[in-house]
């Protein structure tokens, strides 16, 4: 199983990455990304927070990756997968706050 962490580009992500010190972590973000960036570091394209099915496609990337946790560093993104908290935790996907971990 894998860990998530948003926000890819963000510095926070990757000193969370390095904290959490293992090797089944991905990093993702909804910010366009330079194809070269996706292919070379292996960041993941994630889905716009302001899509209607935002909390869905993140499931159905999590499960398609193999993610059971999500650290989130954006308020926004957190707000909205917290509401479908339930959801994430009836297939073992934890939401967590990226910032507290940090």
């Amino acid at each position: 199983m894998s860990i998530l962490i948003t926000s890819a580009t963000s510095a926070s992500a990757h000193k969370l990455k390095n904290k959490l010190n293992t090797p089944d972590v991905l990093l993702g973000d909804h910010a366009d990304l330079p194809d070269f960036m996706v292919k070379s570091t292996g960041l993941l394209k994630l889905p716009s927070p302001v899509s209607v099915s935002y909390q869905h496609e993140m499931l159905t990337l999590c499960l398609d990756k193999g993610i059971n946790a999500v650290y989130v560093l954006t308020v926004q993104e957190l707000d909205l997968l917290r509401e479908s908290e339930l959801l994430f935790k009836e297939y073992n996907i934890d939401i967590l706050d990226g910032q507290i971990e940090i």
